[in-house]
């Protein structure tokens, strides 16, 4: 006969086997590494990151250190080795990530402000200038983001593709990888880019949103620069937002544990969480990898573009 007293005795054991199996991985791990793509300059990573890092470090119980990468291969070959042990990718280097092997999961993404969970690659021009559509910016200067960028590289050579220019480096005078997408408009503002590929939601969260409201945009004669300067000539069909991903080889344990920190994050630490978000996402919706595959297919597509320019 299943008595209380069994059932508690029962409750206990488990209880106890949660928390020497919690105690195995953290004397495993004593310390993680949280990588994230450079999206914005390594200031404004830190500032944005470093209350969610504090938070995980809180309900994970073991310190977390955010590790600000030089490039998206950075991260890529950052978890390859083992030492970057949770990442925040585009959708494109988690599909690259995935294509050479490293054993990494994706756990979940972001849930925008209207519930939806993807974006789009856009192509940004002066609205000073004459440029209304691709066709009128031959010869021009094109600024992207990195090669294993989704919205700043990948996505607009898919894009134009489809209008019939499967060599960009050939139909534009110059090419220019700007390393970030803060870089791509900062070069766009400049004129150093006559278009510019990047990442946009909606008007109110995109990275043009967020550099002209920390004022990071500038006219000639130093004035700040407003949304109306630019114009979006081209928007993608929509991508799947990048996802956060976990070392496949990590304890189940602490596998559940990273997502269920996540998970609550925007209740637990919601200062933590709009700081991260800028109040422009509602929370993480739970992911698996496989959500990603159509990626993959993209990232094979752009490849064969290169192998085709090259023979």
């Amino acid at each position: 006969m299943i008595t209380r007293r069994i059932v508690l005795a029962g409750a206990a054991a488990l209880a106890l086997t949660a928390q020497a199996s919690a105690q195995d991985w953290k004397a495993k791990y004593p310390e993680l590494t949280f990588a994230v793509v450079p999206a914005e300059n390594a200031s404004g990573v830190t500032e944005r990151w470093a209350p969610f890092i504090a938070y995980l470090s809180k309900e994970l119980g073991v310190k977390v250190t955010l590790r600000i990468a030089n490039d998206y291969a950075a991260v890529i070959e950052g978890q390859r080795a083992g030492n970057i042990h949770i990442a925040s990718y585009g959708s494109a280097s988690f599909a690259r990530a995935r294509l050479t092997g490293v054993k990494t999961d994706a756990f979940a993404n972001d849930i925008n402000a209207d519930g939806s969970t993807g974006y789009y690659s856009v192509f940004f021009v002066k609205a000073s200038s004459a440029y209304k559509n691709i066709d009128q910016l031959k010869g021009k200067n094109l600024g992207l983001v990195d090669p294993n960028s989704t919205s700043g590289n990948n996505v607009p050579r898919f894009e134009l593709d489809k209008m019939g220019i499967s060599d960009a480096d050939s139909y534009f005078s110059k090419v220019v990888f700007t390393g970030s997408h803060e870089n791509a408009m900062l070069a766009l503002s400049q004129g150093t880019v006559d278009v510019a590929a990047n990442q946009w939601t909606n008007d109110d969260d995109s990275t043009l949103a967020q550099m002209l409201h920390k004022g990071m945009l500038k006219n000639a004669d130093g004035t700040p620069m407003k949304k109306d300067d630019f114009r979006i000539i081209h928007k993608s069909a929509p991508i799947i937002n990048g996802p956060y991903a976990y070392n496949s080889d990590l304890p189940d344990d602490l596998k559940a544990a990273i997502a269920k920190a996540f998970k609550e994050s925007p209740t637990k630490d919601k200062a933590a969480f709009d700081r991260l978000s800028d109040g422009q996402k509602k929370g993480f919706h739970p992911a698996t990898t496989k959500d990603w595959d159509g990626t993959i297919d993209l990232i094979k597509f752009v490849d064969n573009l290169r192998k085709k320019k090259a023979s």
